[in-house]
């Protein structure tokens, strides 16, 4: 008997995101040598935050005391979880100080949000294949999942913009996290069209929560929620449950129509490799990537005018439209939240200290009134140009200029930067600051010999990727 159900056609989407998981095979080496360096600077920027108890205090079983055997390990901690909770552990963990990669597009967001997911299902994978007698998964096993994840989320976000519908880019996590890990998890091409179905369903969460007024901590385990989701999808899946085959266009009832304004969602490109192979590093500082030019510019900007703070007339920042709708922000700012994803006072920081740490977002600094005083003193006006470059496939710029002008008439050069130096344009240069990043991250929490260990079988990516999932995860677990 034929079903109403059975003559539907499944969206296209659904099917070309499964049929890239299940059947491509990835074939770029700059893209898996990039996803090295990504790894463990994703994870460094996770154990950094292991510093904050804000942090930290999301972490671990939901309910104190669970035990899970042979669980996923988070590194940094001594917790044993599920993978599902495992997931919002370590998603949560590399999230929370917005110092891991960036990916601007239409939409912008964070595709090494999925390692979470992606690690938490490699560690339960092969603790349980070596269980059961057979080989555990390999880290070129996440490195590979890692590039696929990426390329979803990146090419989603090439020509759908979420934000301008109010949504949060985490949704882009969800799919991409729900898509990978039912691969890995062994998923057939149904069950990965119907957990990813699911991940649509779900909704997405709203942006609120990264705008004043509302601008708060949440940002900062969203996208731990988001790759945890994605797993728990995935294993349903895999149980059988059923997915929905107009889950994006069902008239009246699907994502589209209700959440995206009767818009089609659409994929740019083909998916292989491009976004891993562009992805921007977080290189210098922890600050939200549309500032991150302008933060350089300020740094190199701080010997000329840190001894003429009073004579100083105005600030003016050029930049782009992207960076002027999420981060250009007057008033008071409410907590390291707000801070660092406020344009004006990371130009501040950079102006005064010559450098910008995560410490500089926290109440104690964001008390000197001098911040304020500059935040007043600034002008931040639109470059066309600026803008054109950004979107521009072949460049993907992030460009911001700084000029500070005096009382006397006098003013500074104008300093402008094109690309940061996580840009592609700049990986050479960016790489050996990657790993002294990877180097000063993890001395903030290791002992000096379990910090060496880490760091030797880290330093050569051939070698790095041909280590077991489970003795890679163990470096990192205390």
């Amino acid at each position: 008997m034929t079903t109403q159900t059975d003559t539907v056609k499944t969206d296209r989407l659904l099917e070309e995101i499964a049929d890239y998981v299940l059947t491509k095979e990835i074939t770029s080496e700059e893209a898996l040598q990039t996803a090295a360096h990504v790894l463990v600077d994703t994870l460094g920027c996770g154990v950094l935050a292991l510093r904050y108890p804000e942090c930290v205090k999301m972490l671990g079983p939901v309910v104190p005391g669970t035990v899970v055997p042979s669980g996923v390990k988070v590194p940094g901690t001594s917790h044993v979880l599920d993978p599902i909770r495992g997931a919002y552990n370590i998603g949560t963990m590399v999230r929370w100080l917005d110092y891991n990669d960036t990916w601007l597009a239409a939409e912008w967001g964070h595709p090494s949000d999925n390692l979470g997911g992606i690690l938490a299902v490699a560690d339960y994978l092969s603790r349980k294949n070596i269980a059961e007698g057979k080989a555990p998964l390999t880290v070129r096993d996440i490195l590979i999942a890692m590039v696929k994840a990426h390329e979803i989320q990146g090419v989603l976000a090439l020509d759908n913009s979420f934000n301008r519908v109010g949504l949060d880019h985490v949704l882009l996590v969800k799919v991409a996290t729900t898509a990978v890990t039912c691969g890995m998890l062994g998923g057939t091409r149904e069950e990965i069209i119907n957990a990813v179905s699911h991940a649509w369903i779900d909704n997405a969460a709203l942006r609120t929560y990264r705008h004043a007024p509302n601008t708060g901590s949440r940002k900062s385990w969203a996208a731990g929620d988001a790759t945890s989701r994605g797993v728990f999808l995935a294993m349903t899946a895999l149980t059988g449950e059923m997915g929905y085959k107009t889950a994006l266009s069902a008239p009246g009832w699907g994502f589209q129509d209700v959440l995206f304004k009767k818009q089609e969602v659409t994929l740019a490109r083909d998916l292989d490799a491009y976004v891993m192979e562009n992805i921007l590093f977080k290189v210098s500082f922890p600050a939200e990537f549309h500032a991150q030019t302008a933060a350089e510019c300020a740094v190199r900007l701080h010997p000329s005018v840190v001894d003429r703070l009073d004579d100083i007339d105005r600030i003016e920042i050029v930049t782009h439209e992207s960076a002027i709708r999420i981060i250009d922000k007057k008033g008071p700012l409410h907590n390291p939240a707000d801070r660092d994803h406020c344009l004006q006072y990371i130009t501040a920081i950079g102006l005064l200290k010559g450098d910008i740490v995560a410490d500089d977002y926290e109440d104690e600094t964001a008390r000197d009134p001098r911040i304020d005083r500059l935040r007043d003193l600034m002008v931040v006006t639109e470059s066309k140009q600026y803008t054109e470059d950004y979107l521009d496939p072949n460049k993907r710029s992030i460009a911001n200029a700084v000029q500070v002008f005096f009382k006397d008439g006098s003013s500074t050069d104008k300093i402008a930067i094109e690309y940061p130096l996580g840009h592609r344009f700049r990986r050479d240069e960016a790489v050996p600051f990657i790993q002294e990043k990877f180097e000063a991250n993890i001395h903030t929490h290791y002992a000096s010999k379990q910090a060496t260990a880490i760091l030797s079988a880290c330093k050569d990516p051939d070698v790095l990727g041909k280590m077991s999932a489970t003795d890679f995860v163990d470096l990192f677990a205390l």
